[in-house]
């Protein structure tokens, strides 16, 4: 039972990394070469907010797996079948909440004024910092792709 835990754990922490980032020095490998365009203003507003974790099914097939054979070896005949049937279900839940949980990030909402006049708001990974009156550059991609740079 603990062995297939670690497993369960390594494979989350595992998938963990290859989250997609949300940060605004972070860029995917399509949006290299493509025209951005680049404007400029100034923060109005600072928030701090949390960017929900994902949630691709990895942790609750992983999770239901190692439910089933931990709830497998509990009992036999008919007790068996609805242990291994409790512990799949459980633990596809448990998979599922820690995928989402260890995925999670710290975000921030960025109010900024453009020079133009226009005023947007940014959400972001905290990987910055920004404060109020910060002059920074807004820089936008194909699809409205939208980041704030110092």
């Amino acid at each position: 039972m603990r062995f297939f835990s670690i497993i369960l754990m390594a494979l989350v922490l595992i998938m963990a990394g290859c989250a997609p980032r949300q940060s605004g020095n972070v860029y995917s490998r399509s949006q290299a070469q493509q025209q951005l365009s680049v404007y400029y203003g100034t923060v109005l507003v600072v928030n701090t907010v949390t960017i929900e974790g994902t949630q691709t099914g990895l942790g609750t097939v992983a999770g239901g797996v190692v439910g089933g054979i931990a709830g497998n070896t509990v009992g036999g005949g008919h007790g068996r079948a609805l242990a291994t049937a409790v512990g799949a279900i459980g633990g596809a839940l448990v998979g599922s909440a820690v995928e989402e949980g260890t995925t999670r990030q710290n975000g921030v909402e960025l109010t900024v004024e453009l020079d133009s006049g226009e005023v947007i708001a940014v959400v972001q990974e905290a990987d910055d910092y920004y404060a109020v009156g910060d002059r920074v550059r807004i820089i936008r991609g194909p699809g409205g792709v939208t980041r704030v740079r110092q």
